[in-house]
């Protein structure tokens, strides 16, 4: 159903001994929406995202994939249920090429029972073509993917993911690092990708980036969600204004005399 999010997370708990990181916390995505969820260093993010993406088990509460309850294990049982996770550190290896980093030991195979080799035409043409299709036009596929900029290789990871199934892709900060025009492309890849009828989750703390390509916008703040808003629904310094605790630094103003 059209309805129905292909991933929900619903009063999630998350304590590490004594430490409380994630305190109730409930967030859903639709096919093809784009899901940004905003929160300052230590807002719980991280937990999150690595809950969804089965690193983490949920204290309590309930994941459930197209209405359905599911438990992850671990990170694999995500993978297979179609959850994929570009982190920060992208996972790749800067003097291998494009294609071996795309395919990652899945490359594909020729031959027969004991007699097969890798088909590193096949592998290169996916690659190609893949790459087009998130609008990036390599020079060849074995270059390295150290000679990349920091937004072309968040295009192949995202790539990657895509390619090998993600029905839900959690992006972790794509345009943290990245300069005006590499975020532009990664958020034009986003934009690309969501059309297709994925879910993404992107992570930021960065309020004109989630703006630019979101259809709704859940801040965290503290281990807790400080609500969900639509596109339209709320102006940019009213996010950051909930983002940075922004009852807590009016009040630290009036008790200073108005300095802050």
């Amino acid at each position: 159903m059209a309805d129905t999010p292909l991933i929900e997370l619903v009063d999630i708990k998350k304590q590490f001994g004594p430490v409380i990181a994630l305190n109730g916390v409930s967030v859903s995505v639709m096919p093809g929406e784009c899901h940004c969820l905003l929160g300052d260093n230590g807002a719980g993010k991280s937990t999150f995202i690595k809950t969804m993406a089965g690193v983490h088990k949920p204290t309590s509460g309930e994941i459930r994939m197209n209405g359905r309850k599911v438990d992850f294990a671990n990170p694999r049982d995500a993978m297979e249920a179609g959850v994929a996770t570009v982190y920060q550190d992208l996972a790749m290896i800067p003097l291998m090429s494009v294609t071996r980093n795309f395919w990652m030991g899945r490359e594909p195979r020729k031959g027969f029972g004991p007699f097969q080799f890798l088909d590193m035409d096949e592998a290169n043409r996916v690659t190609m073509a893949e790459m087009r299709r998130m609008g990036i036009n390599l020079r060849e596929p074995d270059q390295a993917v150290g000679t990349l900029s920091g937004g072309e290789r968040q295009t192949v990871a995202i790539a990657r993911a895509v390619y090998f199934g993600a029905k839900v892709l959690i992006l972790d900060e794509p345009t943290s690092a990245l300069g005006v025009r590499q975020t532009a492309n990664v958020l034009a890849t986003i934009d690309r990708v969501r059309k297709t009828g994925i879910g993404i989750v992107f992570i930021t703390h960065n309020v004109r980036h989630a703006m630019a390509v979101g259809d709704r916008f859940t801040v965290l703040n503290r281990g807790k969600t400080l609500g969900t808003a639509r596109k339209g629904e709320l102006k940019p310094e009213e996010l950051q204004d909930m983002m940075a605790g922004g009852a807590e630094l009016a009040e630290l103003n009036t008790s200073l005399g108005g300095t802050v």
